[in-house]
């Protein structure tokens, strides 16, 4: 695929852009599963178990792989993002900026909510690898499998390459410290960091390691406190088109 664009976003989906967590899927098609994967989603995005090893813990609960059928009751039912994300990725189109998903969510739970039409076309994502579903025509044009949260940083590198864009026009959101280690490469690079709805584990992650957003976006949550997604939904992330544009403005101009 050929790449027209001057800047791009590098997002975090789950509790980031949307009130749900990778593998609300796998627990709305099998109930009796989601003490167990709230557990091992905790672990691994506070970054005391690896990507793979929750992956290998999850794979290991199912009785059987989730369906498209199934998953396209789960997106019928369930399927939700905050006020404004798909405004945001609209408006990010029309200004020429990549809007690329970079996420430990499913290759096919994007696949089939583009396929439902709940969220615009996906140019490129970067997502865990399974399931991947049949491709449609509707499908991302370019997705990177992604197995460990430090993919991220190396998709998003690609894409920049690929496209050309200079790494201080890399905008690159993320909530939890399972985003921790692209935040780290987006510092070292110069490009600018959003914390949406920022997690303890995140922000103690950017202090250990001398990170500091250029933004916090959303509710930043205190240690212990309980996430309530119901007021996240009062936030409009179309709002951070001006954050972004702003920034942009001051790269161009000035960098």
């Amino acid at each position: 695929m050929k790449y027209n664009y001057h800047a791009i976003v590098s997002s975090d989906w789950n509790e980031c852009l949307a009130p749900c967590g990778p593998f609300d899927f796998i627990a709305f098609t099998f109930p009796e599963l989601k003490p167990a994967l709230d557990d091992i989603f905790k672990r691994y995005t506070g970054n005391h178990i690896t990507l793979k090893k929750a992956m290998q813990q999850v794979k290991a609960l199912l009785p059987e792989p989730v369906s498209v059928s199934q998953m396209d009751a789960y997106l019928s039912e369930a399927f939700s993002m905050y006020t404004g994300v798909a405004d945001l990725m609209r408006w990010c189109h029309s200004q020429k900026i990549l809007f690329m998903l970079n996420t430990t969510g499913a290759v096919g739970y994007f696949q089939r909510a583009v396929f439902k039409h709940l969220l615009p076309p996906l140019p490129v994502i970067s997502a865990y690898a399974e399931p991947h579903f049949p491709q449609e025509a509707s499908d991302p044009e370019k997705v990177f499998p992604l197995f460990e949260t430090t993919d991220k940083a190396k998709h998003t590198e690609k894409v920049a390459r690929k496209a050309g864009v200079p790494l201080n026009r890399i905008i690159i959101m993320g909530d939890s410290g399972g985003d921790g280690p692209h935040f780290k490469w987006g510092s070292e690079n110069k490009a600018f960091l959003i914390a949406s709805m920022a997690k303890p584990s995140l922000q103690q992650y950017c202090q250990k390691e001398g990170i500091q957003p250029g933004y916090f976006f959303g509710h930043t949550y205190s240690k212990g406190e309980t996430i309530d997604h119901a007021s996240e939904m009062g936030y409009n992330f179309k709002n951070l088109a001006d954050v972004i544009a702003d920034y942009l403005y001051l790269c161009l101009h000035k960098c």
